[in-house]
Parts: C-alpha cells; structure tokens; sequence
C-alpha cells in the first residue's frame, strides 16, 4: 500500500470511528474501506501510532477510537465530573467468577462467594458489566450472566482469552473455604 492510499485510509478510519463512537465490527469497516482485514489491521497500527490524544482499541472482532488515559485529568477538567465510583471488592469478585464461568446463575455465583450477591450483581448489570444471556435448561429457568463488550472495554481486554490465568490450582468454578478465600 502506497504512502498516500495509507494515509487516505487513516484518515477514512478516523473520521468513521470518530462519527460512530461505539465499537464498529471489523467486518463493517473493510466493507466501507474496500480492503480486506490484514490491510485493515495495518491501518489501525498505523493510525494509532499516528495519533495521540486517543487510541484505537481492538475489542473483539471491532475497532473503537477512545481517549488515552494519559490525558483524563484535562478532559475531566472540561467534562467537572468524577469518575464513576470504583467497584467494591465484592462487585469484582462477582465480575470475575461471572468472566470465568459465564455464562453463569446468580445461584453459582453465590455458592462460589458464599453469600448473597444479589446488590452485585444488580450493580455490575446498571454500569453494563454483565448482562442477561437467556435463562438456564433448570428448574425455575434462572437467568445465565455473561461480561459485556464494556467489561472488556474497561479491562483494555481484546477478548476474554485475555484474561490472566487463574493460579495454578485455584479455580472459581467451585465454592471455597473461608482458608482459600484471598
């Protein structure tokens, strides 16, 4: 790929990732480009190398213009808002049992930690961590949750084969004792 034609379509990649400002599916993007993946995965590198106030993440099989982090102060300066409060260590033990066994039931979910979790995992669906996936072939037909593409999002997670591995031993499919809990 020529120089110019490069730059045409930095420039085309930008201007729709900036106009859609959500994830757009890879797909959508050669499409509209007139390229195939490998020409538009070396445009993306080449953009966001370019760039550099925002970044080009890749989400799953989309691509998505966001702000780097480096600069949160000032745009929280313009934006006089905080950032939404963090998560409490009981919401992020119910988001990783949820991203290492979904999908999941709010039942599994409270064997595993041992307590009721309702509160979390209401919290984790408001700020759309977690989302419903249908519902369970059980008696009562319980909900199943699964993390959402702003799960990934807020981890910088491609997808969840990302996910770091659990130690050597340890798994959050089985409910622990009060000694194994960290």
């Amino acid at each position: 790929m020529i120089l110019k034609d490069m730059r045409k379509l930095e420039g085309a990649l930008e201007a729709i990732l900036f106009a859609m400002g959500d994830a757009v599916e890879k797909s959508s993007l050669c499409g509209a480009l007139e390229i195939d993946e490998p020409q538009l995965e070396a445009v993306a590198a080449s953009l966001s190398a370019r760039c550099n106030g925002v970044r080009i993440l890749e989400i799953g099989s989309c691509y998505q213009m966001s702000s780097s982090a480096q600069y949160y102060e000032y745009i929280q300066k313009i934006l006089q808002t905080s950032r939404p409060a963090p998560l409490s260590q009981a919401a992020l033990e119910t988001l990783s049992i949820v991203a290492y066994n979904q999908p999941v039931t709010k039942t599994t979910i409270d064997a595993i930690r041992g307590v009721d979790c309702t509160y979390s995992v209401a919290r984790l669906c408001e700020r759309g961590l977690i989302d419903e996936a249908g519902r369970a072939e059980l008696p009562g037909r319980p909900i199943l949750y699964v993390t959402t593409m702003e799960f990934l999002r807020m981890f910088a997670l491609r997808s969840l084969d990302d996910l770091p591995p659990l130690p050597e031993g340890k798994t959050l499919s089985e409910p622990q004792t009060e000694d194994e809990v960290v």
